[in-house]
């Protein structure tokens, strides 16, 4: 399949048109191999483990979620460098799509509102927001752990019932809360928790999963989309968070 016809059916998933401003020069084609693609390689990162990955399963092109450079560079560090290396030696092409496709339909969004199990869910500043059977903020945040297969901080009232909840992929939470806040939302359920949000966020409840888990199921889906016209493979590259847990511990300290 050439690139070029490739980087089409990506751009009718997600329309670069759909990128925020500031993703201007970070999406798209950021990185151009092999003319010819026959295998296709997903993941959220383009890390040094992705990018081997994909050159080892033969892959003409590795799409990401996030780009390889966000802020320009003066000088060339030893990392980015083996990532171009590798790119370069392998004739890889990297393809970035990042607010356009978390805005695109059956993007990153909708597919952590799908997984949260979201009723009649709508675009609501920068994620969606929809409804859910009735149950208790501690349910809740059970559930979001157990369908995103991580670990999640919940603040709020554990015992209170909640019906009304915004998702929001990423780091969500400065952008959408004070919004969840006007709109009486009961919970908001993002990523990368700070201090200052959790001491403003009024009656709002607050569900927090490690950014990876939020975006991840998203990529893997558009491999399983982008299947169907290249073999096409996802690669999982969560980051290795480990916690230690006060309770388990305090006996011994």
């Amino acid at each position: 399949m050439k690139v070029e016809s490739l980087i089409s059916r990506l751009e009718e998933i997600a329309p670069p048109g759909l990128a925020e401003e500031y993703d201007a020069g970070r999406i798209g084609l950021i990185l151009k191999g092999s003319s010819d693609v026959s295998k296709v390689a997903v993941a959220l990162d383009p890390t040094l483990y992705a990018i081997r990955r994909a050159a080892e399963d033969g892959a003409g092109m590795l799409v990401t979620h996030h780009t390889l450079i966000w802020d320009p560079v003066s000088r060339i560090s030893e990392e980015l460098a083996h990532k171009l290396r590798l790119l370069l030696d392998n004739g890889l092409s990297l393809y970035t799509m990042h607010t356009n496709y978390d805005n695109a339909p059956g993007g990153v969004n909708d597919v952590l509102a799908g997984l949260i199990g979201l009723r009649s869910p709508e675009a609501f500043y920068g994620g969606r927001v929809g409804t859910v059977e009735e149950m208790s903020l501690r349910e809740l945040a059970c559930m979001a752990s157990a369908r995103l297969g991580c670990s999640v901080e919940y603040v709020g009232e554990e015992s209170r019932m909640v019906r009304h909840v915004a998702t929001v992929a990423g780091s969500g939470f400065r952008l959408a809360l004070e919004h969840a806040k006007e709109n009486r939302i009961d919970v908001l359920l993002s990523s990368e928790l700070k201090h200052d949000i959790i001491r403003g966020r009024g009656e709002v409840a607050l569900v927090s999963a490690p950014h990876y888990y939020t975006e991840a199921p998203a990529m893997r889906s558009l491999a399983e989309r982008l299947n169907a016209i290249v073999p096409t493979v996802f690669i999982d590259d969560p980051p290795r968070i480990k916690t230690i847990k006060w309770d388990e511990i305090r006996e011994r300290v």
